[in-house]
């Protein structure tokens, strides 16, 4: 795949990548090219082949067809050289129960054979510190909460400074403030020059951090993107409230929209009645701004007393592409 244009300032890039279990095909010839620097998005309903798309990415499992490229490597041919430049949290840590979190890394690192040991104690503290742990560094792994080994997961996937982080589902098991949290260290992550790979099924987790996302169902991939390549393929709507409705449908008409006039008693799927608006048109030609639109309106004496742009949601999007709901709250 090197000889694709531009595969150089791809993080992560795959070809038709296919796992199949017997007659069942879980992923789909899905063709990923995730930018080095992005916090990129993997998203869809819980079973659309998320995790095992992760597991060939990272050399945890073999692809049935298709090839994969990491860092600019091809794998799995080159999975020794590509590992230690990963840091990965995926479908939810393992770790000694009887041996504290501190303990745990410890025990981690040293099976790292690139980790220098000099400074593993030092470098171990920092990983608590940043996952919100240090407090509880010495405690017993069993006594922890299922939020509190997913922080420790993340903690060892940061006990080497990483290229690419790979995290499959990182707010599982937490609670907001600790969901708030990661997303702070994810931000800080891709601001220090990482490239963040975040698997997930909350939409709230994808728009508050992600540059990129792809949205995966029954296994394919169905689109991808930045966030905003993606919310510009649902449909917008002009809104507009004023009391001279006939003048601005006739305005939007020149423009090239198709405006509905709206009465006080539209329906809620038309218009929120509590807003007032009393012209909609869909936006279908985006090269009409919303500028241009007041404008027009302004110069033809329309009393413009409220006005949007009303884009459709990412949940409509994805609703839209998967069939499928997405938990939106967290």
């Amino acid at each position: 795949m090197s000889d694709h244009p531009h595969s150089d300032g791809l993080a992560i890039e795959t070809l038709e990548l296919t796992k199949r279990f017997g007659n069942q095909t879980v992923v789909n010839a899905v063709d990923l090219r995730v930018p080095r620097g992005a916090v990129y998005g993997f998203l869809g309903p819980n079973g659309s082949g998320k995790t095992t798309t992760i597991r060939m990415l990272l050399g945890l499992a073999g692809a049935t067809s298709g090839r994969v490229r990491v860092l600019g490597e091809d794998m799995p041919s080159r999975l020794q050289q590509v590992l230690p430049r990963v840091g990965a949290l995926v479908e939810g840590p393992a770790f000694y129960p009887f041996l504290s979190g501190s303990a745990n890394l410890h025990r981690l690192d040293t099976a790292d054979r690139f980790a220098p040991g000099r400074t593993r104690t030092a470098r171990v503290a920092e990983a608590l510190d940043r996952v919100g742990l240090s407090h509880a560094a010495t405690k017993k792994v069993h006594a922890y909460s299922l939020g509190m080994k997913q922080r420790l997961g993340l903690a060892n996937a940061l006990l080497m400074p990483r290229d690419l982080l790979v995290l499959d589902e990182p707010t599982n098991g937490l609670d907001p403030q600790g969901t708030r949290e990661v997303r702070n260290l994810v931000r800080s992550l891709a601001a220090g020059g990482a490239t963040v790979f975040v698997s997930s099924h909350l939409l709230a987790e994808i728009e508050q951090v992600c540059t990129h996302a792809a949205v995966m169902s029954a296994g394919s991939l169905v689109a991808s993107g930045t966030l905003d390549e993606l919310r510009r393929v649902g449909q917008a709507f002009v809104r507009l409230r004023t009391p001279d409705v006939d003048i601005a449908r006739g305005v939007l008409l020149r423009l090239g929209l198709a405006p509905t006039a709206l009465d006080e008693q539209a329906s809620a799927t038309d218009v929120d009645a509590a807003t007032g608006w009393t012209v909609s048109a869909p936006l279908t030609d985006r090269s009409v701004t919303p500028e241009g639109i007041v404008a027009s309106l302004v110069a033809a004496n329309v009393r413009v007393r409220g006005f949007v742009v009303d884009e459709a949601s990412l949940e409509d999007r994805f609703v839209a592409l998967t069939g499928e709901g997405f938990d939106v709250v967290q």
